[in-house]
């Protein structure tokens, strides 16, 4: 239990009805997990407005609402905050009622359109391998040491995320490393936590169905760099056409990586092949076990976030060498009769681009590159075109089928990708709806040193159709097609 009024440091309140030198017992943004002694905080979002929810909070046995209009009828024995933000309210409300878990260990976020997921991964591995106990908070599993948590979001929300620091912090966890979504950060799921330092990866075309303009995407991700403290370290990606202005007010001290220019941390890859990167890192040559371009990037990153956080450079580098990436990103696995297949979660034009690039670059003869992708339904329409272009030009053929439809209609989100296609592309790819039958038929397609790419959904183990997330894992439907292909 905590006295109320002890959990409301740097929230910004309008008015307070009733007393806050009251006992609570928990917190929650949810109605239906209101229980005696709850403080109900009523969030307007997308889906519903919590304010309908007050009276049901109060029923169930909530003593204190925060909110952003109070109620027509007050209610006695109840303590009412009013709020300018009470997205903005929750987030202080949740650290300070966690006792601040993120000022107990070195938190690092990780932000950009693409990379996040490995560049906080391969973080979390290389720590541990360094002999750190540490928490990974990312789109593939959260993880405390070696128990791993399932994740439904990038970020969680954050009373979940303070609960989910405060369990490592018990579990004696030193280091965390976490990817910051533009959600998160714009509905201030992040506020209030102190991070030891944070790294941009990049930014593309991505969210604008949430955002609605590019400018307003870069101002949110820019924003998360704005409010880190002068102790902080803020490391940019200096060939991303963004990544100085990512930097340009924050107070953290400030370091760079690059493959084009000279900067803090450099490299420059000397070959890339299946077998991996083998890459000048600083000057110290270095082969690496993840693949492409876009992963020589994700490991700049990494190396430097090491020694900002004091590691001693050749350990980084010769256990960044053993280590894998992270699930479903260039996921690569052959078949009996030699073709190559790759998972890859690619979802944005720009990564759809880079990893097609780099099977292109991976090429040694005349394989057919075979791509498999989708869109996500009641998400940005507007780089479904785009991402059917990028398919048809760096592929032999494509297939376009169903990724996540949500609540559309799979053969419309499909529509939407053939579009603007050029005369030539329509030549190169066909529509199949039902993802196992696509993959299914880009094996059947392919010859032996073939590639086929399989987009969008990487690590997911399920296709959300009509709101019900069926079973649904592209490696292991791979797998069993190559299977059949054997027998």
């Amino acid at each position: 239990m905590k006295q109320l009024q002890n959990i409301l440091y740097r929230v910004r309140l309008i008015q307070v009805v009733g007393s806050t030198a009251i006992e609570v017992k928990d917190v929650q943004i949810d109605s239906r997990r209101v229980s005696t002694n709850s403080v109900f905080v009523a969030i307007k979002g997308s889906q519903a407005d919590g304010h309908q929810f007050i009276d049901k909070a109060i029923e169930q046995g909530a003593i204190a609402i925060v909110c952003e209009v109070l109620p027509v009828e007050i209610k006695e024995n109840v303590c009412y905050l009013q709020v300018s933000d009470a997205s903005e309210a929750i987030a202080y409300i949740a650290c300070n009622f966690f006792d601040q878990p993120s000022s107990k260990l070195k938190l690092i976020g990780v932000t950009g359109t693409n990379g996040k997921t490995t560049i906080a991964t391969v973080l979390f591995k290389l720590f541990s391998e360094l002999g750190y106990n540490c928490g990974l908070i990312s789109t593939v599993q959260n993880q405390i040491g070696n128990a791993i948590i399932p994740s439904t979001h990038t970020t969680p929300d954050a009373i979940s995320l303070n609960a989910l620091l405060n369990k490592m912090v018990e579990a004696n966890c030193s280091h965390v490393f976490m990817e910051c979504s533009s959600h998160a950060i714009h509905q201030h799921r992040i506020t209030g936590l102190q991070f030891s330092g944070a790294l941009f990866s990049n930014i593309t075309h991505d969210h604008l169905d949430y955002h609605k303009t590019f400018d307003e995407y870069i101002k949110v991700k820019k924003s998360f760099f704005d409010a880190l403290s002068s102790t902080a370290f803020a490391i940019s990606n200096k060939d991303d056409k963004r990544g100085e202005i990512m930097l340009q007010n924050t107070p953290a001290k400030k370091y760079w990586y690059s493959l084009k220019t000279v900067t803090d941390f450099k490299g420059k890859i000397l070959y890339n092949a299946l077998t991996g990167l083998q890459m000048l890192v600083n000057d110290k040559e270095v082969h690496f076990r993840l693949i492409g371009e876009f992963n020589a990037y994700n490991l700049l990153a990494v190396y430097g976030a090491a020694v900002c956080l004091g590691e001693d450079k050749d350990d980084v580098l010769r256990i960044l060498s053993m280590l894998s990436g992270a699930e479903g990103r260039f996921d690569y696995t052959i078949s009996k009769n030699t073709i190559i297949g790759i998972i890859d979660y690619a979802h944005t034009p720009d990564a759809l681009e880079n990893v097609l690039n780099t099977i292109k670059k991976l090429k040694t003869g005349n394989e057919q590159v075979i791509t498999v992708v989708g869109c996500g339904g009641d998400r940005d329409k507007t780089k479904r075109p785009i991402m059917a272009q990028i398919a048809c030009d760096l592929s032999d053929k494509a297939i376009f089928t169903s990724d996540n439809p949500r609540t559309e209609n799979p053969e419309e989100i499909i529509s939407d990708m053939e579009a603007t296609l050029s005369s030539a592309s329509k030549r190169k790819y066909i529509s199949i709806v039902d993802r196992r039958e696509a993959i299914k038929t880009a094996v059947s397609l392919a010859n032996p040193q073939d590639i086929i790419l399989i987009a969008g959904k990487g690590h997911e183990k399920y296709q959300d159709i009509k709101g019900v997330k069926h079973p649904f894992d592209d490696k292991q439907v791979l797998l069993e097609m190559f299977q059949l292909l054997s027998k």
